[in-house]
């Protein structure tokens, strides 16, 4: 995106914060081609023939990001790493929800041969993610941020540090840190299980 439409975004982000309404509706035709791309990239995540599709998943963010108008938005990386933030509840809250359905929660009795398939490993794999992810943030809430932003939200890591208000240097050296406690957690999980 070039400079003049991301200070463009960043300003109409200002005006919607301060209660310009008209800005918001200016706002998502600048932003809408970013979202859609963040969407796509978590669905690739997903598993095929999964029932919540890109646009269906952008426009869940979008009611989701009206309704945070008490967002003090500080730029164009903020509003993408909170957009990026809330498609990743959105999964999680989905594969809970087919989790749950697995575990007999509002299942009607069926025939085995008849059931559905209804649990898939990527789900329990995102829940994981994203269980790991909690326990990340309640020792360092910022090695946290830094895996949303980078690895979710698709931020470089001059976009991270900016929103973060530290250096480049900070933020490769978080991440790198963040990825290997992540993958020690999640190892240490899945040998768990097994």
């Amino acid at each position: 995106m070039n400079r003049p439409a991301s200070e463009e975004i960043t300003q109409l982000l200002l005006a919607w914060g301060g209660g310009d309404e008209t800005a918001l509706e200016r706002l998502m035709p600048l932003v809408h081609a970013e979202l859609k791309r963040l969407a796509k990239r978590y669905m690739n995540r997903q598993r095929t023939g999964h029932t919540l599709q890109t646009t269906a998943l952008v426009n869940e963010a979008y009611l989701r990001l009206i309704d945070s108008s008490r967002v003090q938005w500080q730029n164009r990386a903020h509003f993408f790493a909170i957009s990026a933030q809330l498609m990743r509840r959105i999964l999680v809250d989905a594969a809970r929800a087919k989790q749950n359905l697995k575990r007999g929660g509002g299942a009607q009795m069926i025939a085995l041969d008849e059931a559905p398939e209804v649990f898939s490993e990527q789900a329990a794999e995102l829940i994981a993610l994203d269980d790991a992810l909690k326990a990340l943030a309640s020792f360092s809430p910022r090695l946290s941020q830094v895996v949303e932003l980078r690895y979710f939200g698709g931020l470089s890591e001059e976009e991270t540090a900016e929103v973060l208000k530290t250096s480049t240097r900070t933020i490769r050296r978080d991440w790198k840190l963040a990825r290997t406690w992540l993958y020690r957690e999640l190892s240490r999980e899945t040998n768990d299980d097994a």
